[in-house]
């Protein structure tokens, strides 16, 4: 337990800080899970829906600083790879 005011408040900063980036990657989650049915369904429209849902999250994670601008680029890359391929 904080002592001080300042790690009380440092306190609630990271358990909210930890809601919202646990939020962000439930739903990058879910939609990659979604993606991956609909390409095993060999469903392409499907496919390139969810993946710019994904494109669409994952930007505004990186732009609050959740996620990594090259994770990003590396993630949607195979993505897109995987959609050519079927």
């Amino acid at each position: 337990m904080a002592n001080h005011k300042s790690a009380r408040k440092r306190s609630i900063q990271s358990k909210v800080k930890n809601t919202v980036n646990s939020q962000y990657f439930s739903k990058i989650r879910t939609n990659l899970n979604k993606f991956t049915k609909s390409l095993k369904a060999d469903n392409s429209e499907e496919a390139t829906k969810s993946l710019q849902v994904i494109n669409s999250i994952m930007a505004k994670a990186v732009k609050k600083g959740i996620l990594k601008k090259q994770y990003m680029s590396r993630k949607l890359s195979s993505l897109s790879n995987q959609i050519k391929k079927n």
